[in-house]
């Protein structure tokens, strides 16, 4: 890292660059009243030791508008993907605003109208975009009610407001409403400091149960994808693709595809593609090309794959040290040496990667299926060597990220092919394509040496991460003496194709080997893996998620393994606090596994939208019956042999276990990330009741039906 970097002046700097100024964002959006506010986007900067703890110094970076008619726009740079953010986010700026669910419009994901975003991931769109969107509301209210007084010439301490309309708290029929303020004004606001966000007690939209408020026009069909965006002359491309990453076209002769009538051929170095009015013509011409790549040599497979991670490994960094560890050893009964492995995982989005392009007067504006707009953006204006101010990116509904849509990969190709063209042009990648360029979730190892006194207490903990990174890692069982190492590199050669977050990025490798490992301890101590627990925790808040999915799941002690099929798992992610116990039948002739039901308590502090969270949690175990089960790449080299879902399985419908859902109640706290937290449980959930169902331990993940059997034979 460069001397003097500071990770505060480069988002600065990114966030005043798009910055729009005031005068053209109110001629964009037209009359009304007009809130200006400041957001504080990055959890690094009070996190991060590179630089200034305090927020960013713009004159402004958000705003949300009060229309003529009465109507609110919330302006987001945040995006849908399935999360419920549309809901959840319009549930809190309401509250605030006191004003009905169904009197907000969200525009999200515009880079012409909303505010700058670094992107939607990691779950930080409810503990971060929204407590600030929380306090825009309620200063936003402060100034309506300020200009209500000053209209009705009564004191500010004597109003109040519902549902939009503000009255005396006296005389009720001194009333005015947000329309009639807003009508015939064309007015902007800065919101000020100082204005408290209401008390749990005062709520009457937030932490109460919305139908999500795009299911309709999602479940009709209404809902509109980057996939159905149509412009006049529009042309739907197919792309040249090598048959291994780093493969080197040696030779390509295109005179077949220029034969079918109505195609336009590009030909560029690096980017070969045919183009059509229809999808499957232009299919058809791109069978028409014959190419000959020269492929990398490579005895590299998901086999081999691990010994080649330890080998390039760099030199690992103490992320977190207490006590001594040699002083732990010493004082065990029993000392543990296990390693953990999993393997990449596809992101295998149900849309794939999708976007539409077109060039008018110089203006560049994209429909993209991406969690990085403002990304996009700028990477749009450099491929195309233009200023960003030109480039325009609209983010339509999307169909799942998981963090795989961070990469903007098919938003360059439809720019520059339209570009080429000079004729709106659509990318939609074939499922073989997604495959192939996901940056999938990184193979990790995780060796774990631990030990127990022989009171059943861990005394013990030394954890070494190699690729998965430390997110997940933080212990919070109460160990007197641990440490752990992370072990990443980034480096050309250390993995054979492109990798990156996943949900949950890195949690669900390291919960897997942290919790497997408890269990084994557990095991070997011969205590409950449930008390074993319970023993080892101090902190109050987990103890409180563990017994209250304890209870529901109807836990009663036992040495494991019992033959029942029971498993634990703890964690805390993005800050919530999550327990998962699952019951799973295991066939140890099949290899065959499956899961029953799963109990899964979590505390997120604050719940929004208790449906909404629900939702959230249920697709976490149903997701993560994947990677736990069946889900890791195949690869010869930098092929990658699994391209459609004939060889790489994700859940079905048949799969799913009864679930039951426990949202501890702590409105208190404050509101936390859903869409994360419970997935990481389930590798170690399952592990851990395969264990008890057969005495069998499994150490890799997927834990697939050939691996289990492979690992019954060696026992």
């Amino acid at each position: 890292m460069e001397k003097g970097y500071n990770i505060y002046d480069e988002i600065t700097e990114e966030i005043n660059e798009h910055k729009i100024s005031r005068r053209s964002f109110i001629k964009i959006t037209g009359g009304g009243i007009l809130f200006y506010f400041t957001i504080k986007y990055l959890p690094l900067f009070a996190q991060d030791n590179r630089g200034p703890k305090n927020e960013i110094p713009s004159d402004f970076n958000a705003y949300l508008k009060i229309g003529a008619d009465g109507r609110v726009t919330c302006f987001t740079g945040k995006i849908e993907m399935g999360q419920g953010v549309i809901t959840s986010l319009a549930q809190m700026l309401a509250d605030e605003l006191d004003v009905s669910l169904d009197n907000i419009d969200m525009v999200m994901g515009d880079t012409d109208l909303c505010p700058w975003d670094m992107g939607t991931f990691g779950s930080m769109s409810t503990p971060y975009y929204g407590a600030e969107l929380r306090k825009a509301g309620a200063k936003a209210r402060k100034v309506l009610l300020e200009m209500g007084a000053e209209i009705l010439k009564v004191s500010f301490d004597d109003l109040e407001v519902q549902n939009g309309i503000i009255f005396s708290k006296k005389n009720k029929d001194l009333k005015i409403s947000y329309t009639e303020l807003a009508k015939g004004n064309k007015l902007d606001r800065e919101a000020g400091e100082g204005t408290e966000v209401k008390k749990p007690a005062d709520f009457n939209i937030i932490n109460k149960s919305y139908n999500r408020r795009d299911a309709f026009d999602k479940v009709t069909g209404k809902a509109r994808y980057t996939a159905d965006i149509q412009l006049p002359g529009m042309l739907y491309a197919k792309i040249l693709r090598p048959p291994a990453h780093n493969a080197k076209l040696s030779e390509v002769d295109i005179s077949g595809a220029l034969l079918v009538d109505g195609i336009q051929v590009i030909n560029e170095p690096g980017l070969i593609a045919v183009l059509h009015k229809y999808p499957d013509v232009a299919e058809f011409a791109l069978s028409k090309i014959k190419a000959r790549y020269d492929k990398p040599e490579s005895d590299l497979n998901e086999d081999t794959l691990f010994e080649h991670l330890l080998k390039v490994a760099p030199e690992g960094k103490t992320a977190v040290k207490d006590g001594d560890i040699k002083t732990g050893e010493q004082n065990s009964e029993i000392l543990f040496d296990e390693t953990y492995y999993n393997d990449y995982v596809a992101h295998a989005a149900i849309e794939p990667h999708t976007a539409v392009a077109s060039i008018e007067n110089g203006k560049v504006t994209v429909w993209a299926s991406t969690q990085t707009p403002f990304r996009a953006k700028d990477e749009v204006a450099k491929a195309l060597d233009i200023k960003a101010e030109n480039v325009r990116i609209i983010t339509p509904f999307v169909g799942g990220g998981f963090g795989g849509k961070s990469r903007n990969l098919q938003v360059l190709e439809a720019a520059l092919l339209a570009k080429l063209c000079g004729k709106p042009v659509q990318v939609a990648w074939t499922r073989m394509e997604e495959f192939f360029y996901d940056s999938f979730r990184p193979a990790a190892i995780i060796k774990i040496r631990s030990g127990v006194s022989d009171k059943g207490r861990i005394i013990s903990w030394d954890y070494n991460v190699y690729y998965a990174g430390e997110r997940g890692s933080k212990q919070f069982y109460n160990i007197p003496n641990h440490q752990t190492v992370v072990y990443s590199s980034s480096s050309a050669g250390t993995h054979p194709f492109a990798t990156g977050a996943w949900r949950a990025p890195g949690a669900n490798s390291n919960t897997f080997a942290r919790e497997s490992q408890i269990d084994i301890m557990a095991s070997k101590a011969g205590i409950d893996p449930l008390e074993f627990r319970l023993q080892n925790l101090a902190d109050k808040r987990m103890i409180r998620v563990l017994k209250a999915a304890a209870d529901e799941f109807g836990w009663t002690p036992g040495k494991t393994p019992s033959g029942r099929g029971y498993g634990i798992s703890c964690a805390i992610e993005v800050g919530a606090y999550v327990a998962t116990i699952a019951e799973v039948e295991a066939d140890k002739q099949t290899g065959k596994v499956k899961v029953r039901r799963v109990v899964c308590a979590q505390d997120m502090g604050l719940v929004i939208n208790p449906e909404g969270a629900t939702l959230q949690v249920e697709g976490c175990i149903t997701m993560g019956l994947g990677y736990a089960l069946s889900e890791g790449i195949h690869f010869k080299g930098e092929e990658v042999l699994d391209l459609n879902f004939d060889t790489y399985s994700i859940p079905r419908f048949s799969w799913l276990p009864e679930i039951k859902t426990i949202l501890i109640d702590n409105k208190e706290s404050e509101a936390l990330g859903g869409g994360e937290p419970a997935i990481v449980n389930m590798g170690a959930v399952i592990a851990n009741a395969i264990y008890d169902a057969t005495g069998i331990r499994m150490y890799r993940l997927p834990m697939t039906p050939e691996r289990i059997k492979e690992t019954v034979q060696k026992n």
